[in-house]
């Protein structure tokens, strides 16, 4: 009996998703945690064979919770499952440790297959993030700016460029107004940027925001 665990915010998605995994795989049982500390707590509980995660989960970003199961389970399978672009994520959570990429759109056709696959410990990749990680393992891709920046300010690049203040990013995130104008001095030093709009401008010039 595989047993995966499920954490996603919405419990809608989280049920069809399950019912497709219940439906299509014999022998598993899927596990829901609706935030990071819940999710942390099952896996205390009870470690599963794998790990479906979402990168938007309300007390804690996606990405951080991956980093800190990859530190405490090294070799535990974590599935990225994301409404986000490979574009967007993609590259920066398989270099977190996640075994796979999968956006919430191309879910019903294709989380099967994602999922038997990180459970035999093996990638799942999409055509489009393979060509993004052979371009990138090569060299061949020319670094975007942005790409320099820590998880902590993309979060909040991304953020900035969806049209919030620094002063709802801090409640977002439960940081100080301080410590986001910090970040947000950084990300316009790194990407060479001089202010919001022109941060905006590049960030849905590179598909970053929706």
């Amino acid at each position: 009996m595989y047993k995966v665990l499920m954490v996603d915010d919405h419990a809608i998605v989280r049920r069809g998703l399950r019912a497709i995994l219940e439906e299509e795989i014999q022998d598993i049982d899927v596990e829901e945690a609706g935030t990071a500390h819940e999710g942390l707590a099952v896996l205390r509980d009870h470690l599963p064979d794998a790990v479906v995660l979402d990168i938007g989960l309300p007390d804690r970003n996606g990405l951080e919770l991956l980093k800190r199961i990859h530190h405490e389970w090294p070799h535990l399978p974590v599935l990225i499952l994301s409404m986000f672009s490979e574009d967007q994520y993609g590259l920066r959570v398989m270099r977190a440790g996640a075994l796979g990429y999968l956006t919430k759109a191309s879910a019903p056709e294709n989380l099967v297959e994602a999922v038997k696959k990180v459970l035999s410990g093996r990638r799942y990749i999409s055509p489009t993030l393979a060509d993004k990680l052979a371009a990138h393992l090569s060299g061949d891709d020319d670094e975007e700016p942005y790409q320099a920046l820590s998880d902590r300010e993309y979060q909040v690049f991304r953020m900035i460029a969806s049209g919030k203040t620094v002063s709802e990013i801090a409640v977002e995130l439960h940081l100080s107004v301080k410590t986001i104008s910090t970040h947000r001095a950084r990300i316009l030093r790194k990407t060479g940027l001089k202010n919001n709009a022109e941060l905006t401008h590049y960030a849905l010039a590179k598909h970053l925001v929706e």
